[in-house]
């Protein structure tokens, strides 16, 4: 399995998105790069908070996605509620995840907030793999999301 080059993505990301501040137009952009830079990736996508409380599917790659996901729901919801990074290496063992996909097998959300920390939404990567994300993972893309996203207001 290869690993994502996290320097090369990071230069690839920063360069496409520089100086924009439209946050559905950075959402799109990072997906697409990040979906094809690894073959875990089965379902790769952002769940932005469009009223309190709650996350409505926005840009993603992959099959479909649950159109909603209230943050008192799911590992998305955990991630939104809790504003942590939630990194679920067997969903099944997860109480109360969704299944929006029957494949996924694992798990990674990240919250993603502007500057002044506003809750924006979540990043949400799915595996049909067990246990297919790392540590190294979940911190190379906290890092490079707070940069993307520093701009939004």
């Amino acid at each position: 399995m290869t690993k994502i080059n996290y320097k090369d993505l990071r230069a690839a990301i920063l360069s496409l998105t520089s100086n924009e501040t439209d946050e559905i137009a950075l959402m799109a952009t990072f997906v697409c790069e990040l979906h094809h830079s690894d073959a875990r990736f089965d379902w790769t996508g952002f769940y932005r908070v469009t009223e309190p409380e709650l996350l409505k599917i926005g840009p993603y790659q992959g099959g479909h996605g649950c159109l909603v996901i209230p943050f008192n729901r799911g590992v998305c919801g955990a991630a939104a509620r809790k504003r942590e990074t939630q990194l679920v290496a067997d969903v099944d063992m997860f109480e109360g995840h969704i299944a929006c996909a029957s494949s996924t097998r694992s798990e990674l959300v990240i919250p993603v907030q502007n500057k002044a920390g506003r809750l924006l939404g979540v990043l949400d990567i799915d595996s049909d793999q067990p246990d297919a994300f790392t540590q190294e993972d979940a911190d190379n893309l906290s890092d490079l999301l707070s940069e993307v996203f520093a701009l939004v207001r």
